[in-house]
């Protein structure tokens, strides 16, 4: 349960407020990628690599082009990280079924490992915090979350949040 210092002032759209937030938001990410952060950098890898392993893990057979769509990085910067992960066993690139220009993405069995551990460092966290705040506070924090996300990649996102 929150306490009562942290209840949102009603006029939650004060400057004072918007900085509050957006300073919880940065240091909550800072501290939520800790653990994933430790266990990527053992194999060379950074965050670009957790989320790249994160939605092919969530998504099997992902294409590349959506998975780029999903990033919102550079053709380069995701070529570099598929190629690292490719050249170090953590996924492999299918040719697609009915469009053979289409390179579909699968995590290896060692990917599935990777991915299922830097879950792991994550979901505690996540649900220590969830539980703390309750059902309420949970599905606000969603909604804050999406009020964020361009509303042309919100389709894209809950595509995503299905799988």
């Amino acid at each position: 349960m929150a306490d009562a210092n942290s209840l949102a002032s009603p006029l939650f759209l004060r400057e004072a407020e918007l900085r509050r937030g957006i300073e919880l938001l940065y240091f909550g990410y800072r501290d939520f990628t800790k653990g994933p952060d430790a266990l990527l950098e053992k194999h060379g890898f950074g965050r670009a690599h957790h989320r790249a392993l994160y939605f092919i893990g969530r998504r099997p057979g992902l294409s590349v082009s959506d998975l780029l769509k999903l990033l919102q990085i550079t053709k380069q910067s995701l070529s570099r990280v598929l190629s690292d992960l490719q050249s170090k066993g953590y996924v492999v690139s299918v040719v697609g079924r009915h469009d053979k220009r289409q390179r579909l993405l699968y995590l290896t069995e060692n990917g599935s490992t990777l991915e299922r551990e830097t879950f792991e460092a994550i979901r505690e966290r996540m649900a220590h915090a969830y539980g703390e705040a309750g059902p309420e506070a949970v599905a606000g924090f969603w909604a804050v979350l999406m009020g964020l996300i361009e509303p042309d990649q919100k389709a894209a996102i809950n595509e995503v949040m299905r799988g």
